[in-house]
């Protein structure tokens, strides 16, 4: 696989800085920019209009709209609508002057007052819309066909997608320079070792799922014999007790830009030591902080903070989050394992958060008000593997993939598909059978909701590319409950109730329609529509019909459909690009973000028809 050029920031034999030579990522030419540039603004244009960011009216022709900016001209172009109020973009279609128009960075300058700008955001939004371009190029520079990704692994195939669908700013990763991004990003698709560090127990705490209730018994599943030795013994070698100390990766980027400049005390005193790598290749993930173990892929996945701002959110952990985890974990897992239909017939694979080391910071988590960012500093998580939870033939790729269209124009699931050798239509009726049931269920049986986004929600396949079942990951950060009391939570442990978000249950609906059918499915419905020739209304039938068989199946939950009702006529707009120009923008707040709420949008599943 090819790699990017790095610098070269070796030291002469002195200890002095020898001349580096610059250099420029091949990836940064006219043809590649112009053709990543021409997608992100059409990107740009249909999800600001979704959001009401832009209001496009009607031109002459059908399906040509005109937007009238700052300098009093229009910039025309041709989009389809579809479910829930959506707009795609024909990226070839966009023109201003009578000319072709592809740049996003000068459509910004042109519609500061049409988008309500201050200074302030949109100089940090150039800046985030340039580096998102840049990886995107990145992306375009490396890219394969179809038919080869789908002979991929699910850990190597994480390294071509090309980000959040929804979110313009999909990889801003602000923080990073370009050596970062060529060697820590996910399309680097570099394997790395991870050193780690060994923390004073006056400062990190551990948590652990039964199976792993002490961190020897989580040691001794993660490290080799000779590998603990050897960490034991640089903390023997300072004079140190290794029994007074928790051991964790850390990222060498958190390392060296965060921590060492803001844990130099607890350095200096010994209370934090550098150590060794344990050795294990692992590649950094869509989500960019979580790392697969490639080189040892029964060993647990390793997610880390990392102190940059990427869509909405500084990528660091929580300390309360964190701290909870493996308590989160136990009780979803403990909900599957007692339910013979999640269970059995659906299979679902919950990949758990068993252990945690939570790092505090002496001075910030005791601090009123502080930015959230400096509330998240150090810690790691380990999450269930997923490689060793699948049956043989079966194989797994993140919803996200789905979404994916290669240089030729061809989707993924079309290849996969054809692959199959299902009638379309069928395909869709197992995937949609796969992934709706179990999330059901959680909802109704048990008013709980994931985030079955398209990095979270994963599909396993047999060994006929055909979907199956369910994987979902990310409890602590995406799992909510219905604040309405029920029954089914009054065995809930204290420690979970108290951290988990609570959601009235006409909102609770909203992770299920926000993170799976406008975030996924709103973008998956045009492209089957287009390359399988499944009508939008038939895609949308498929699911409802899904829904509606569940319900058929469980007639006691009556109730609780109603309750929680996914087919109401119409439902809240969630906005993601809405926040970053209008809400929060790039100032600190003490808490992390939400999406904003703007409007309603017609729902799909209560009646199917293409927006007006």
């Amino acid at each position: 696989m090819p790699q990017f050029p790095v610098p070269d920031d070796s030291t002469g034999p002195t200890g002095s800085a020898e001349p580096t030579a610059l250099f420029s990522p091949p990836e940064l030419n006219p043809g590649a920019w112009e053709r990543a540039a021409g997608r992100l603004l059409a990107k740009l244009l249909g999800e600001f209009a979704y959001e009401e960011i832009i209001e496009p009216v009607p031109g002459t022709a059908d399906g040509q709209y005109a937007l009238t900016v700052d300098t009093g001209e229009a910039l025309t172009f041709r989009a389809a609508r579809g479910a829930y109020g959506s707009w795609r973009v024909d990226p070839e279609s966009m023109e201003y002057g009578n000319e072709p128009f592809t740049d996003p960075l000068r459509f910004l300058l042109l519609s500061r007052r049409l988008l309500g700008l201050d200074g302030e955001t949109l100089g940090h939004l150039v800046r985030e819309l340039t580096t998102t371009l840049a990886a995107d190029a990145r992306l375009d520079h490396t890219a394969l066909t179809a038919a080869r990704l789908a002979d991929l692994g699910y850990a190597e195939l994480e390294g071509h997608q090309t980000g959040h669908p929804w979110i313009v700013l999909n990889k801003g990763r602000i923080g990073f320079s370009t050596t970062d991004a060529a060697r820590w990003s996910p399309e680097a698709r570099t394997r790395a070792q991870l050193p780690w560090i060994a923390v004073s127990t006056s400062l990190a705490t551990y948590r652990g799922v039964s199976a792993l209730d002490t961190p020897d018994r989580l040691y001794g599943l993660e490290l080799d014999a000779p590998v603990r030795e050897r960490f034991d013994s640089v903390l023997r070698g300072r004079g140190l007790d290794p029994a007074a100390y928790l051991y964790l990766p850390v990222h060498p980027w958190q390392w060296d830009e965060v921590l060492v400049q803001l844990y130099a005390p607890a350095i200096a005193q010994g209370a934090i030591v550098p150590l060794p790598t344990d050795g294990d290749l692992r590649l950094p993930q869509q989500s960019i902080r979580t790392f697969l173990n490639v080189g040892r892929p029964d060993r647990h996945t390793v997610k880390l903070p990392l102190s940059i701002l990427n869509t909405l959110v500084w990528r660091g952990l929580p300390t309360e989050r964190t701290l909870a985890a493996p308590a989160v974990t136990a009780w979803v897992h403990g909900l599957r394992d007692a339910d013979p239909f999640l269970r059995d017939e659906c299979a679902v694979i919950l990949l758990g958060e068993v252990a945690s080391v939570t790092v505090e910071h002496p001075l910030y988590d005791h601090l009123p008000d502080v930015p959230y960012q400096y509330r998240e500093l150090l810690g790691a998580i380990w999450r269930e593997p997923l490689l060793t939870r699948l049956a043989p033939g079966e194989r797994a790729r993140t919803l996200a993939a789905l979404l994916h269209t290669d240089q030729q124009g061809r989707s993924f699931t079309a290849e996969l598909v054809v692959r199959s050798g299902l009638a379309p239509a069928v395909w869709l009726q197992r995937l949609f059978s796969a992934l709706l049931p179990p999330l059901l269920h959680f909802l109704y049986r048990y008013g709980t909701v994931f985030s079955p986004h398209g990095e979270n929600a994963i599909v396993v396949f047999d060994d006929r590319d055909v979907p199956v079942r369910l994987a979902i990951k990310d409890f602590v950060d995406d799992v909510n409950i219905s604040a309405q009391p029920l029954p089914e939570h009054d065995a809930m442990p204290s420690d979970v109730k108290d951290v988990l978000l609570k959601e009235e249950p006409a909102f609770l609906t909203q992770f299920i329609h926000s993170g799976l059918f406008v975030g996924v499915f709103r973008f998956l419905a045009p492209l089957c529509q287009e390359q399988l020739g499944v009508p939008e209304e038939e895609f949308w039938s498929l699911v409802r019909a899904e829904i509606l068989r569940y319900q058929v199946r469980f007639p006691e939950s009556k109730e609780r459909f109603e309750t929680f009702d996914l087919l109401t006529p119409r439902i809240e707009r969630l906005c993601l690009n809405r926040n970053r120009l209008h809400l929060d923008g790039y100032r600190d707040r003490s808490v992390r973000p939400h999406a904003a709420v703007h409007g309603t949008v017609p729902n799909p599943l209560a009646s199917w028809q293409p927006s007006e």
